[in-house]
């Protein structure tokens, strides 16, 4: 089993990454180097930003997503924010979505983010108070800015970026 990471890697302040050799790079390894040191700050700055944004839809703790068509918005639940299903996403190359979980992103298995009218996973952005799970073979969109870990089990797949602030990522066979 092996996972493929189209773009770069890295951690900071350690300087040690487990298990590369099951790991398909096309990017660079910055493992505890300046590049890696500068997107950390980088990280935190969105992270902040992000969450100090102000809800345009406000959901009672413990909302799942999935069967939903969203646009453009800020979305905040003060607990956590599941994903079952499909979850559709509409809106122009421009539009952004922001999603603001107090505490967990849990994915299901087999879940999957569907972007349209022109929506591009480089403008959703997750923002997740503890720890993010995606469930197996999950096909998820966009950046998840975990405050602790992110795991991606066994087959799912990303289109953006996964950066936990205080833990780990940790990828099975994606």
């Amino acid at each position: 089993n092996s996972t493929t990471i189209a773009g770069n890697i890295g951690t900071y302040p350690t300087t040690s990454i487990t298990g590369l050799g099951n790991v398909v790079l096309g990017g660079t390894d910055n493992a505890g180097n300046a590049s890696t040191q500068n997107a950390q700050g980088a990280a935190l700055m969105a992270y902040s930003t992000a969450a100090g944004l102000s809800a345009t839809t406000n959901y009672t703790p413990i909302v799942d997503l999935g069967g939903l068509t969203l646009g453009p918005g800020v979305y905040a639940d003060p607990s956590s924010i599941a994903i079952t299903g499909t979850l559709i996403l509409n809106g122009s190359a421009n539009s952004v979505w922001v999603f603001q979980a107090g505490s967990t992103l849990t994915a299901a298995s087999g879940s999957n983010i569907t972007l349209e009218g022109g929506a591009q996973a480089s403008n959703v952005f997750w923002v997740v108070g503890s720890s993010a799970t995606l469930g197996t073979t999950a096909d998820f969109s966009g950046a998840i800015l975990a405050d602790t870990s992110i795991t991606a089990d066994t087959g799912a797949t990303v289109d953006g970026q996964l950066v936990a602030l205080n833990g780990a990522v940790s990828l099975d066979d994606n």
